[in-house]
């Protein structure tokens, strides 16, 4: 799959660009979005949406400087909807640190319902038609070619697809998130699994979201008029959520007189990261395309962009030389040992890909005496042991924890 020049353009995968997106929507974050948001107009008509999410999901651009950005403009009780959007993110993300299982219950449970495409022609063949937007439902089938065609859909949207998918469809949910995960570029593991899961009960234990034609035909601006819709939406069945495990405690980097700084795509603002004093040698950056094997073409580019444009602020930065290395193998310990440093410092990983291949590679760097620190965020530390519950108990100390954040000179 290949974008066309300009969906390149809307979400160039560079800092600057999220910045220049971050400053171009901040007058509209507080009223106009609160009013609009909700409206799918049209791959051509985003004004009421930030677009952000791309450069959030690699930290290019991170939670914190986007939520000063905005409350340096207006008070948290003009901007408060905008806000709580950048937190369910944070949100979700912490939900999932604490209950991991879900999400390798999740890669098990695509992993069977791959295996029951083959056997399975039937359900073959409504699974090639849903993700070819070939249903016959006008609107389901547009998000399809839209997803494919630009790495990206309205949130709205995604809410209506996954109902469909399940719902009217009748199709696994995991083959749908997993359709999700694979095109979006701002996909993530707790993001993306979470929702669909919400959608389809499992997440919001009976809860559903169910797609209904006027609510589609009202805020897609009669763009479509589905027809077929499911009218009921039972919840899927469920053995409950696992408990919630406590947090690790933040690292700290304050012992370490120098390291080696290694860069993932799940944190892309070096610049920021809370390394006290330690100084920067050396700086790898791991090449994430060998992780997603299954991913569109544009997804692993824009990973790689981005990727890339971090090591070169990170090399300025730090004044330091850097390198790419492949992100599975051995190749990515070897270079970190190739700077013969005992210290290695890292931004903290969630539940995911790297997370998982990172631990090979750690255990290999200490084996050979480098010890590696993970450092986590103040952002992250604040807001995910609220994670523990439903969004409305983070949502309720949102207010709160701003607060202890901006008393932070390195933060708000």
């Amino acid at each position: 799959m290949t974008l066309s020049p300009h969906i390149s353009q809307t979400f160039e995968p560079t800092r600057q660009a999220g910045l220049a997106r971050l400053a171009a929507f901040l007058p509209r974050t507080a009223a106009h979005y609160a009013r609009e948001r909700n409206h799918d107009l049209g791959p051509d008509r985003r004004d009421n949406v930030s677009l952000l999410s791309p450069y959030v999901r690699h930290r290019l651009v991170t939670e914190e400087e986007i939520v000063h950005a905005v409350l340096s403009r207006f008070k948290l009780s003009s901007a408060e909807k905008f806000v709580q959007e950048v937190c369910w993110r944070t949100y979700w993300k912490g939900w999932l640190e604490r209950r991991p299982t879900v999400w390798s219950d999740y890669l098990a449970a695509v992993a069977a319902r791959r295996a029951e495409l083959t056997a399975n022609r039937g359900l073959a063949k409504a699974y090639e038609q849903a993700i070819a937007g070939q249903t016959g439902i006008d609107a389901f089938d547009a998000w399809a070619a839209e997803l494919v065609e630009t790495g990206y859909l309205h949130n709205h949207a995604r809410m209506w697809f996954a109902s469909i998918w399940v719902f009217t469809l009748k199709l696994p949910w995991e083959l749908g998130a997993d359709f999700f995960y694979r095109h979006l570029l701002d996909g993530d593991p707790a993001s993306n699994t979470l929702s669909w899961r919400w959608v389809c009960g499992l997440q919001t234990l009976g809860k559903t979201y169910l797609a209904r034609a006027d609510n589609i035909a009202k805020y897609t601006g009669g763009r479509f008029t589905p027809r077929g819709l499911a009218e009921d939406a039972p919840a899927l069945p469920s053995e409950g959520h696992p408990p919630a495990m406590a947090l690790p405690p933040a690292a700290s980097t304050s012992d370490m007189p120098e390291a080696v700084l290694v860069l993932t795509e799940d944190d892309l603002h070096p610049e920021s990261l809370p390394l006290g004093g330690t100084a920067i040698k050396a700086v790898v950056a791991l090449d994430p395309a060998g992780l997603y094997p299954d991913h569109a073409a544009a997804v692993v580019r824009f990973k790689q962009a981005a990727l890339a444009d971090a090591l070169g602020r990170a090399r300025a930065h730090f004044k330091c030389d850097g390198a790419i290395v492949s992100a599975t193998g051995e190749e990515a310990a070897e270079a970190v040992l190739k700077a013969k440093l005992r210290n290695a410092a890292t931004a903290y990983m969630p539940v995911g890909p790297q997370q998982a291949a990172f631990a090979p590679m750690r255990a290999a760097l200490q084996s050979n005496g480098v010890e590696v620190t993970v450092v986590r965020r103040a952002w992250d530390s604040a807001f995910w042991p609220h994670a523990s519950r439903g969004f409305f108990q983070l949502k309720e100390k949102i207010p709160k924890v701003l607060d202890s954040l901006s008393r932070t000179p390195a933060l708000l």
